[in-house]
């Protein structure tokens, strides 16, 4: 490829002819170089150009140099195999594309997991309604299953001190509430009206932050919250099988995890863990947190008379809802913690919003949820209202 490099500064002639056509010409001056190192385009030069590296053979000067003043040119730069200059458009990298393909089937996994939880989730409530104990086995299937993977060196085991799990002891307590409360709501009414409640988080999230964090907002981000806060109004007033303590447990779990992302942000600056691992200690330290307050609420007695009321009644496939609920519970989670190392907040924020359009939709006709046109018109409004806070934020 021939390079071709252009500088600024004064000439200096000695040949008279050359000095005298000089004088005769105005400045700014034109040079029309070869169209096989240039190519017509529009580039004016202010000065005399001295140029360096550049072979031009016969190159030399008579009556009819510069002979067409108003011709300018643009010089590019071309390919060593090719005629044409290189295309300025942008051209995506290799390994960009392969990370938004892995973005991708993080979303889909996500909301794919995410779907198939709630769904054995509300089976296991349907049929054992005692929502402490599911929580509690929630952890503790996801705590086993990162122990098991740390010791087969599955997965690298995170390296942690006490100052990581003093940061991390008010997520804990903020994620544990939050999971408990969910689960209240989910055992005393339908799956879609929790997740139509809990799409208010936003609106949580503004006002703690408004109020207890002095944090300001654009002026979007306020009137989002008219949407979200109409949309789910709308639809618990008109929701079926309205339930206050399903109610009140969705609504907990919205404050519980404000405050759960509030804290991870401010205690865990620094910390150097990965998204999986993040997770699992927080699923351990929540299962720490859970289990006496479990023991305490209900006890083993509730749990026995249920559990064996439930075996009878559904059979073996009892355990599988059991174990799959709390299986899927982990997986989803951890893959949504996986994915906030590849993506933005906003980026998670809009994907979470459509799972969970991805979960009320399917439980809607899963468990043949009936639904009034003016309960459906109230999860749009409130999910397009959560949609159009993700976008405000941006």
């Amino acid at each position: 490829m021939m390079i071709t490099s252009v500088k600024q500064t004064t000439i200096s002639f000695t040949n008279p002819y050359v000095l005298r056509l000089k004088s005769q010409l105005p400045t700014p001056q034109f040079v029309n170089f070869s169209p096989k190192i240039c190519r017509k385009s529009d580039l004016l030069i202010q000065k005399p150009l001295q140029i360096s590296k550049f072979e031009v053979k016969g190159l030399g000067f008579g009556n009819g140099f510069l002979k067409d003043r108003k011709s300018v040119i643009k010089c590019e730069a071309y390919e060593a195999d090719r005629s044409e200059p290189i295309d300025d458009g942008v051209v995506e990298v290799p390994g960009e594309a392969a990370r938004k393909v892995k973005i991708g089937i993080y979303f889909a996994t996500w909301w794919a997991l995410n779907v198939v939880f709630n769904i054995y989730n509300k089976k296991v409530l349907n049929a054992f309604p005692y929502p402490w104990l599911t929580s509690t086995l929630s952890l503790a299937m996801g705590s086993l299953i990162m122990l098991v993977s740390w010791g087969t060196r599955v997965a690298e085991a995170p390296s942690t001190d006490i100052d990581f799990w003093k940061a991390l002891l008010p997520v804990a307590v903020a994620h544990t509430i939050g999971h408990v409360a969910a689960t209240v709501s989910m055992s005393k009414v339908a799956v879609s009206f929790t997740h139509i409640i809990k799409s208010a988080e936003p609106a949580f999230s503004v006002l703690v932050s408004r109020f207890l964090l002095g944090e300001s907002f654009p002026s979007g981000v306020y009137l989002s919250l008219v949407p979200i806060i109409g949309g789910c109004a709308l639809a618990a007033v008109t929701e079926l099988n309205f339930n206050m303590i399903g109610f009140m447990g969705a609504m907990i779990s919205n404050l519980a995890f404000v405050f759960r992302n509030i804290f991870s942000k401010k205690g865990m600056k620094g910390k150097s863990v990965s998204g999986m691992n993040y997770y699992a200690c927080l699923s351990i330290l929540s299962l720490a947190l859970l289990t006496p307050f479990a023991l305490a609420v209900e006890g083993p007695k509730m749990w026995a008379v249920g559990w064996e009321k439930a075996v009878s009644q559904i059979g073996p496939n009892f355990i599988w809802w059991v174990v799959a609920q709390s299986v899927f519970y982990h997986l989803y989670n951890q893959v949504s913690y996986m994915s906030l190392d590849e993506i933005s907040p906003l980026t998670f924020s809009v994907g979470n919003t459509m799972k969970r359009i991805s979960v009320i939709v399917s439980s809607i006709i899963i468990f043949r949820t009936p639904v009034q046109p003016v309960n459906a018109l109230g999860a749009a409004i409130a999910i397009l209202g959560t949609f159009l806070y993700s976008q405000a934020k941006l």
